[in-house]
C-alpha cells in the first residue's frame, strides 16, 4: 500500500461502476488499497462481510457440492473444481485431501472473509472469499452451476458477520522476511548430514528452522546431488513435457494462509504473453514466467527413497510454484519424473569450499 489518502467506500463503488471489466486486484491496485478493502466497500452492495472461522467454512463447503477452489500468490494462480471432503482441522493447520481439491491451510492467517454475489446480465456468480490481516487474498472459493445454492446461502447465513459496515481495518503488509542466516554461520557438513538424515520430506521445514538458514540459502550451499540450479525456462519445459507424455504430476501453488495441490496429469498447456495457463476440464493453471528469479532441482531423502522437486523462487526469495511427480505415502519416486527433473537444463552453481 502506498501513503496516498485512501478512497472513501462510496468512491471505490463508483470506481468499480467505472471500470466494470477490470479485475478486482488490478483495481484495488489501481486505487491504492488491498482487495478486501474493495470488497468490504460494497457490503449491502452484493456483498455480505462473513467470519473467516475455517473449520464452520470447510464443514459448511461439504453440502454445498461441486465448486472452484482458487489459491494463488503474485505470479501463480492454481484453479482446482470438486467438493470439499475429508476434512480436518487442528490448531494450528488443517487439510482437506479430496484428489480434486486439496488443500493444506493455516487459519490463524484468515482474517476476514466475504460472500460476493456478482451480476453479469441475467447471470448470477456467487462466491466466497478470504484475506489476511493486510486484506490480500488467501482463498477463494466460486460456486458452478452444479453447486447447491441453498447450502450456500445457509452457510453464509451462520457465518454472516454483526458488522457489516463497508469500512474495514486491515494491518500493513509484512515485510518479506530476509533469508535468516549469513551462509558464513552455518557448516556446509551439519547442513548436508542433516538433509541426508531427513526421512520425510515434510522435515525439510524442520530442519531449516533448526540451522536458521533460509530455503534457498540450504540449496545454495549443500551441493548438486541433493540441489542444483536449473534454467528458468526449464520450468515450462517441464510443464510442456509432462503434457505431451501424460506424466502425473503433483503441481503445489500457495500462500501464506493457503496451498493447493493439483495431483495427475496436464493436458492442456498455453502461453499467453507472460502467463503460461493449462486450461483442462477440472484444473486451471495461470503462472508468470518473467517473474521466476531462480529454479531449483531439489533431491530429499525419505524412506520410500529420494524425492525430487522442481521449484521456482521470486526475487524476494519466495516460492511461486513447486513440481513433484505424482506418489503417494509408501512408494517410490516414479522414474519418468525423476529423469525429467534431472535432465532439465541446469545453470552451474559454484560448489561453497
Amino acid at each position: 500500500m502506498d501513503q496516498r489518502v485512501k478512497p472513501s467506500p462510496h468512491e471505490i463503488r463508483r470506481a468499480r461502476t467505472e471500470n466494470s471489466k477490470m479485475r478486482e486486484r488490478d483495481l484495488s491496485a489501481q486505487l491504492g488499497i488491498s482487495e478486501a478493502e474493495l470488497l468490504a466497500a460494497h457490503c449491502g452492495h452484493g456483498v455480505v462481510r462473513i467470519e473467516a472461522q475455517v473449520r464452520t467454512v470447510l464443514e459448511g463447503l461439504r453440502g454445498v457440492g461441486e465448486v472452484m477452489a482458487l489459491t494463488r500468490n503474485e505470479s501463480a494462480v492454481h484453479e482446482k473444481v470438486g467438493v470439499y471432503d475429508k476434512i480436518s482441522i487442528g490448531e494450528h493447520s488443517g487439510v482437506v485431501l479430496n484428489r480434486d481439491i486439496d488443500l493444506r491451510i493455516f487459519p490463524k492467517v484468515w482474517a476476514h472473509g466475504f460472500a460476493v454475489e456478482k451480476r453479469n446480465g441475467d447471470e448470477v456468480r456467487h462466491s466466497l472469499q478470504f484475506f489476511d490481516s493486510a486484506g490480500y487474498a488467501v482463498h477463494k472459493v466460486h460456486l458452478r452451476n452444479a453447486s447447491n445454492l441453498y447450502a450456500y446461502h445457509k452457510l453464509v447465513e451462520e457465518l454472516q458477520a454483526a458488522d457489516q459496515d463497508p469500512a474495514i481495518d486491515i494491518e500493513p503488509a509484512a515485510v518479506a522476511a530476509a533469508e535468516p542466516a549469513d551462509e558464513a554461520s552455518v557448516a556446509v557438513e551439519d547442513l548436508r548430514e542433516r538433509w541426508g538424515s531427513l526421512t520425510d520430506v515434510h522435515q525439510f521445514f524442520g530442519m531449516l528452522r533448526s540451522l536458521k538458514i533460509g530455503r534457498l540459502q540450504a540449496m545454495r550451499m549443500v551441493g548438486p546431488d541433493y540441489a542444483w540450479r536449473v534454467d528458468n525456462d526449464a520450468v515450462a519445459a517441464l510443464m510442456h513435457h509432462a503434457a505431451a507424455e501424460t506424466l502425473p504430476i503433483m503441481c503445489f501453488v500457495g500462500n501464506h494462509g493457503c496451498i493447493q495441490i493439483h495431483s495427475g496429469p496436464i493436458s492442456t498447456v498455453k502461453p499467453m504473453g507472460p502467463w503460461l495457463n493449462v486450461m483442462d476440464e477440472t484444473f486451471h493453471l495461470h503462472l508468470r514466467l518473467d517473474q521466476i528469479a531462480e529454479a531449483w532441482g531439489v533431491r530429499k531423502p525419505t524412506r520410500d527413497g529420494f524425492v525430487t522437486s522442481i521449484e521456482a523462487y521470486d526475487t524476494q526469495g519466495r516460492m511461486i510454484i513447486q513440481f513433484f511427480g505424482e506418489r503417494h505415502e509408501g512408494e517410490m519416486e516414479r522414474d519418468d519424473w525423476r529423469f525429467l527433473a534431472e535432465n532439465l537444463p541446469k545453470v552451474p552453481v559454484p560448489v561453497p569450499a
